[in-house]
C-alpha cells in the first residue's frame, strides 16, 4: 500500500466528514483503509447509524444503493460505478411483476443482493444469514424467492412445508466451485472444516460442515477449535479471515473464485472519489420508500 495515498485518503476523509465502508470481498489494501469491513447487511446497519455526512461504499452497486435507501439525507459515493452485480441484474421489475401475477397468493422474498426497484416490488428482503427466519415469519404458504435460486433452495430445504417459486438467478463467482475440485482439496486436508456460502450450488452445500454467510464464517472461524478451513466463497474473504485468526489456515475452495466487479475498487479510485465527491448514488424517492419498507420488515423480525 502506498503510504502517500493512504495519508491523502485519511486527510480527505476527515475534511469531508466521511466514513469508508468496505465489503469482505474487496482487495486487501482497500480493506486496510476501511473504517468498517463487513458483509452487505452489516455495512447497511452501520450506514444507518453513522454520524458522518458522506458514506464511501467500497462494494458493488446494490450495496451502495441500500446505504442510500437507508440514508436519503447523506451523500453516498461509489468509487467505481461499473462495479455491478450480475445476479442482481438477473431479475428486473417487469419480470418480477409478471411472476407476481402468475402466483398472486405468494409472498415475494427478495435477497438483499438486488436492485432498489426490485426491492420496491417485494414484500420483504432477506440476507443469506436470516433468510430462514424471514420466510418462517410469513403467513403465506407460497414464496416467490428472487434472485438467487441456490440461496432459495437452501431456505426451502429448511422449510419444506412451504411452496417455493425460485427465480433462475445465481452468482457467477460462486458457480466456480465444483464437487470434484472440493473433494480433491478435502482429500489433501482431511482435518479441515468446509465452510460454504449458500450462493454455491447444492452439490457444494452438501459437502459443507457449515453453510454460512460471510459474517457467519467470521464467527465460526473464531469460535471453532479447528486450525484449517476450506472456504467456498469469493477469495477476498480469506484475507480478513487470516488477518483476524492468526495461527489458523484458510484454504480457498477454488482460487479462481474472484468477483471482477468487487476488484474494480482500488485505493486510487477511493482517493479520486473523495477528491471529486463522486460517484453519487441517487434513487427515485417513491422507489426508495417502497424498498425501505421491504428492508424495514426484514429488520423488524
Amino acid at each position: 500500500m502506498s503510504p502517500n495515498i493512504q495519508q491523502k485518503i485519511e486527510k480527505l476523509k476527515q475534511n469531508r466528514n466521511a466514513v469508508i465502508l468496505v465489503h469482505n470481498y474487496q482487495l486487501p489494501e482497500v480493506q486496510d483503509i476501511a473504517d468498517y469491513v463487513g458483509d452487505s447487511l452489516e455495512l447497511a446497519r452501520i450506514s444507518s447509524t453513522t454520524t458522518q455526512d458522506v458514506i464511501v461504499f467500497c462494494g458493488v452497486h446494490f450495496m451502495a444503493e441500500t446505504a442510500k435507501i437507508l440514508n436519503p439525507e447523506k451523500t453516498v459515493l461509489m468509487p467505481d460505478l461499473h462495479a455491478g452485480c450480475p445476479m442482481a441484474d438477473m431479475i428486473t421489475p417487469d419480470k418480477l411483476q409478471a411472476e407476481k401475477e402468475e402466483h398472486p397468493g405468494a409472498a415475494v422474498v427478495t435477497y438483499i443482493n438486488s436492485t432498489a426497484p426490485v426491492k420496491a416490488l417485494s414484500d420483504i428482503c432477506c440476507t443469506s444469514a436470516n433468510g430462514v427466519k424471514v420466510v418462517k415469519s410469513l403467513p403465506q404458504s407460497e414464496i416467490i424467492f428472487t434472485p438467487d435460486k441456490y440461496l432459495g433452495a437452501y431456505i426451502h430445504r429448511q422449510i419444506p412445508e412451504k411452496t417455493f417459486y425460485l427465480w433462475n438467478g445465481y452468482c457467477p463467482t460462486h458457480m466456480v466451485f465444483t464437487r470434484e475440485r472440493l473433494l480433491e482439496i478435502k482429500h489433501r486436508h482431511p482435518a479441515a472444516e468446509v465452510l460454504v456460502h449458500p450462493e454455491c450450488r447444492v452439490e457444494i452445500q452438501e459437502l459443507a460442515d457449515a453453510i454460512c454467510s460471510t459474517s457467519q464464517m467470521i464467527r465460526h472461524a473464531q469460535q471453532s477449535n479447528t486450525k484449517e478451513f476450506i472456504i467456498c466463497t469469493e477469495v477476498g474473504m480469506l484475507y480478513r479471515l487470516g488477518k483476524e485468526n492468526p495461527g489458523k489456515t484458510f484454504i480457498p475452495g477454488d482460487a479462481h473464485a474472484i468477483c471482477p466487479n468487487m476488484k474494480l475498487t482500488t485505493l486510487e479510485k477511493v482517493l479520486w472519489s473523495l477528491e471529486d465527491n463522486e460517484h453519487r448514488i441517487s434513487i427515485d424517492e417513491e422507489i426508495r420508500i417502497k424498498a425501505l419498507d421491504a428492508i424495514d420488515r426484514m429488520v423488524a423480525i
